[in-house]
């Protein structure tokens, strides 16, 4: 784990009065699991066992004496689409460190990418990109997810299914490219 993150988990880790796992997802994950290069000043956690969110924003959101002292901070997201069963698939992003009470779960690259299709920022599109990129996405996994644990979710499916087949064109490109096949 990198600095500050690293400081900044144990110093959280300290805090803590029980198990407290948390399910990460966003451009953390990408760059400290992942290893692909994305800045990023927050974790992004969908879902936390044991600490309530409101504590954890306390201990270590946006404003707290942690994110003072780190420059990091964790921020709650309480709305957001993700593939139904990410649990199942959930990486352990804390394999060889040993705190107390933290355990760190993020979501594994299809997961990840599906997670910000509904968003479909810029900042979303460079993200599916370093991961296709990376040993990249495979765009019928990606279309299976989609299609069985998160269309049913969306407001506007529609719209899902426009951007989804735009991703999997521009993973594809990217894949082309680092193969050398066009």
């Amino acid at each position: 784990m990198h600095e500050p993150w690293a400081s900044f988990l144990r110093d959280l880790d300290a805090q803590l009065n029980e198990a407290t796992e948390l399910h990460c997802f966003g451009g953390f994950v990408i760059a400290e699991h992942h290893g692909l290069t994305r800045a990023t000043a927050d974790i992004d956690i969908i879902h936390a066992r044991g600490t309530e969110p409101a504590a954890l924003t306390e201990m270590a959101g946006k404003g707290s004496p942690l994110h003072k002292k780190h420059g990091v901070y964790i921020d709650v997201v309480t709305v957001a689409a993700v593939p139904e069963d990410y649990e199942r698939r959930l990486i352990d992003l804390l394999p060889n460190e040993s705190f107390r009470h933290l355990r760190l779960k993020g979501f594994e690259r299809h997961d990840l990418a599906l997670a910000k299709l509904e968003r479909n920022s810029d900042r979303d599109r460079e993200d599916v990109k370093r991961l296709a990129a990376g040993p990249g996405l495979d765009p019928a996994i990606l279309n299976e997810r989609y299609e069985k644990e998160l269309r049913f979710q969306l407001g506007r499916p529609e719209s899902g299914d426009l951007t989804l087949n735009l991703w999997i064109e521009m993973i594809q490109e990217v894949v082309g490219k680092s193969t050398g096949v066009s």
